[in-house]
This record gives structure tokens, sequence and C-alpha cells, in this order.
């Protein structure tokens, strides 16, 4: 099978226009090399805080990331193959997996996907050939001597893609014993947590009442009443807060919002404690105990993030089998008008509150949340991620969110498990904004430095506002 070569072409998603290209490239040279800003992401403390080097290029590049994955097992390969439900692989294993992996590149044409693995394969392993089955044993061992070498662990990594911000993904139960290592080293670069109490808002899981008793003896508040609840989870944001947080995260069905009387939330809570809560009433509970979350950000300040409609591990077996995060969550439709109007009517304009809204339904976008984000102070708009940050939805977005114009969004938002994916995931978005704003000057919608310093503040100035990164 001949070798083809992997061309990565450095005018890559700039508008075909050569007029327009020219101001696009132009407006992208000047945010190019700014450092990376990510608020939100999954990558594990512990790799940064210990600096744990990385074993193969499967366990690096493949086994975390659930966007390829996905495509793999629709392909019909077993996830198991790349590591996933199991210990560590092999280097037969692992080398197997990769090359499974290169022989089934086609089925990424066109997808984001590709995007990101090629940008990797150039710009950080020096691969020149495209992935196939002829070439996945010499791409491999090309990877391999990178990992090998000193400069590739995760701290020079951290200088090497020049990233200023890393959150991470925490659970209210941890004790974030790498973040708080790392302040105490004194460490440059900036490895931040986020409280995210999921699992703790909704009353109908079955691990519900276990998870209270715990948030309950960690906090050292009784959790037998909902005012107990409530103090134990500020004790908790307390606790993220200190050791650098400056968001939370909250994922659910919905978004739904409710203001409860405090008897009504006691009556609720005191069932729920007894399992006595019907689906209807565990809803009303959940919606209530988000709203709350979102009058503590009033106190805190932690900026509230809220990334609705996913129906999660929508393939039973899947999950039993290989637990979550392995790409078989799926979205669903979502309404926010009416949903978060009681959350909003009740802080939407406090001088303390920030709200972004994310969603993967982009019917959204135009016809709710660029509204809400262009009255409410509070609100902005979460950039596409997960199923829409690729470059036609992200093209899409700030085509149908002109209405809140650029200082309502919240930058860009890489929200992966997969390290050495980030430089390549900002650097789409740098590219496709800057497109977007050569578009609106060859139009004459802007001049050209507006269009630079728009561009300037979606990289560097936009995420340090609204996540309070200052």
């Amino acid at each position: 099978m001949t070798e083809r070569p992997l061309v990565v072409h450095p005018d890559r998603l700039f508008p075909a226009e050569p007029s327009t290209r020219a101001v696009a490239r132009e407006l992208y040279q000047s945010v190019a090399d700014l450092p990376i800003i990510s608020p939100h992401s999954h990558v594990p403390p512990e790799w940064i805080a210990e600096d744990i080097p990385f074993t193969d290029p499967t366990a690096l590049l493949l086994t975390p990331d659930h966007y390829l994955l996905r495509l793999l097992h629709a392909s019909g390969h077993d996830l198991s193959v790349f590591g996933r439900g199991r210990g560590p692989l092999s280097e037969a294993e692992s080398r197997a997996a990769f090359r499974v992996f290169c022989e089934n590149y086609h089925v990424y044409r066109g997808t984001p996907m590709r995007y990101w693995f090629e940008a990797q394969l150039a710009d950080i392993f020096g691969v020149d050939v495209r992935p196939s089955a002829a070439t996945a044993d010499a791409i491999y061992d090309r990877i391999q001597a990178w990992i090998d070498s000193p400069a590739s662990r995760p701290r020079a990594l951290m200088e090497s893609f020049d990233i200023s911000v890393l959150a991470t993904t925490d659970a209210p139960l941890d004790d974030l014993r790498h973040h708080q290592a790392l302040l105490d080293e004194g460490y440059a670069r900036r490895v931040v947590p986020t409280f995210r109490p999921d699992r703790f808002l909704e009353p109908g899981l079955p691990e519900w009442n276990d998870l209270v008793d715990q948030l309950g003896e960690l906090s050292g508040c009784d959790v037998d009443t909902y005012a107990g609840y409530t103090a134990a989870m500020e004790n908790r944001r307390a606790y993220f807060k200190e050791r650098g947080a400056v968001s939370t995260d909250h994922s659910h069905i919905d978004l739904g919002t409710i203001v409860l009387s405090p008897a009504e939330a006691e009556k609720l809570y005191a069932d729920a404690r007894d399992d006595k809560l019907s689906p209807e009433e565990c809803a009303v509970l959940r919606r209530a105990m988000v709203t709350e979350q979102a009058r503590m950000a009033c106190d805190d300040g932690l900026t509230m993030t809220l990334h609705p409609a996913v129906f999660r591990n929508h393939h039973a077996q899947t999950h039993e089998r290989f637990g979550a995060d392995v790409g078989a969550d799926i979205p669903i439709s979502v309404e926010a008008t009416r949903a978060l109007q009681p959350m909003l009517s009740a802080y939407g304009t406090h001088p303390n509150f920030k709200v972004v809204l994310f969603t993967m339904d982009e019917t959204t976008f135009s016809r709710e949340l660029a509204p809400l984000a262009g009255f409410y102070p509070s609100v902005y708009l979460g950039v596409p991620w997960w199923f829409l940050d690729s470059p036609d939805a992200i093209r899409r977005f700030r085509k149908s969110t002109e209405a809140a114009g650029f200082t309502r969004s919240s930058g860009f938002i890489d929200d992966t498990r997969a390290f050495c994916s980030i430089p390549a995931r900002h650097d789409m978005s740098r590219r496709l904004d800057a497109a977007h704003l050569a578009e609106l000057v060859v139009e004459h919608r802007l001049e050209v430095d507006e269009a630079a310093d728009t561009l300037h503040a979606l990289v560097a100035e936009n995420p340090r506002t609204v996540f309070n990164l200052t």
C-alpha cells in the first residue's frame, strides 16, 4: 500500500475566497501564539501534580478520547481493544490497537476528530505520513520515541503548549490533594478544580442518600434537614474555592429551575431521605437544588456552568461493561427560556452571579440562548462543545448568535481528557473565529482593527472575565 503524505495546510479552515482568506490569515496570526486558557477540561490533576509520564501511543491518544472511540465502536470494534474496561495494555496489545485505529482511519474523513488528530500528528509528533495499515507501526514508533523523551512529560507540555490555566473536573467529596500540592509548591501554571455536584442534586438516583451521608460526614454538617444539606454544600464549595476553584459545573436532563419556600423544600427533602418521592417530585427537588446552587453562586462568586440535555449511557450493555464516558452519550432537545425563568428572575441581575449556558441542541442558540445572554448581565453563551465543537457547528454558532454580540460568549472550551488535543482544539477555534471576523471585515460590517480587538478578546479576555480568572 502506498504511503501518502500527511498535509496540514497553514491556511486550513480559512475562507476559500482569496481576499477574505488574506484577512483571516492576518487576524489569526495576531492570536496564534497567545497562551491557552482552558476553563473546562477533564485532565486528571495528578498528571500535573506528580508529572506522571505517558506510557504508549494508545494510552495517550486513543484510550482517553471518547470522540475517537465512538466511531471505532460504530465500525464494529470492541472498546476493550483500546484499553477501556481493563488494566494497562501490553506493548503488543497497544501496538495492535493503534494498528486497528490506523486501518480504520477512513471513518474519520470530514470529522473534527480527524482535524484534531492530524494537527497533533504534525505539530506535536512530527509525523508526515497519513495513518493507514501501511504506516501504523512507523507512526506508533515515532510517537513512542516522543513519549520516551523527558520533554514530553505533562509539566513540560504545559510549558510547550503554553497552557496558562487548566481547570479540572472534580466531585464534591474529592480531597483536592493534587491541587493543594500544586498550590503549596507555587507551581507557575494555574491548575484549578471545578465543583461538579450533579449526583448530589439528583434525589432519584439509587446512591443519592449514601452520597448525602458522605457529604454530611465530610463537611461536619447535619444533613438530616434541607438547611443542613445546603450548609454542607456551601462548606464544600468554600473548600474548593480555597484551593483555586473559579466555577461549578452542572449537567442534568433539562434546564429546569424552581424557587421553593423553605417549608416546601424541607418537606420534599425529608421525603427524599425516606425514599418516598415520586419521579416527578424528584425532578422538582432537583430543580430547586440547582436553583439553590445559583443562590450560592451569588454569595461565593463561583461561575455556574450548565450543560443539559444528554441521554447518558444510551446503550445499557456498554455502560455495564465499560462504565461512563466511552462515547455512548447522545444529545436530546432542550428548552431554556421557560426552564430558566425562575432562576434568572431571582438571581439574573445579581451583580455577583455569572452563568454560562452550553447546549448540544443548536436550535436553541438563536431562538433562546442568544436572547437570554443579550438581556441578562449574568448570562453568557457557552461556545459549541462536545458534539458541536466542530468547524461547521462553530461557524453556525457565530452566525446564529449575532444578536448577543461577541462580549457575551465564554471563550473556547476544550472539554477533553485527551491532553495532547488541547492545543489543536484551541487553534481550531482561533482559526474559525478569525475566518468569521474576516468575513465581517470584507462585508464592511467591521473595521479590521475592531476585528483584531474582538479576536484577542475572544481568546484572552472573555474567558478571564467569565470565569473570574484575575
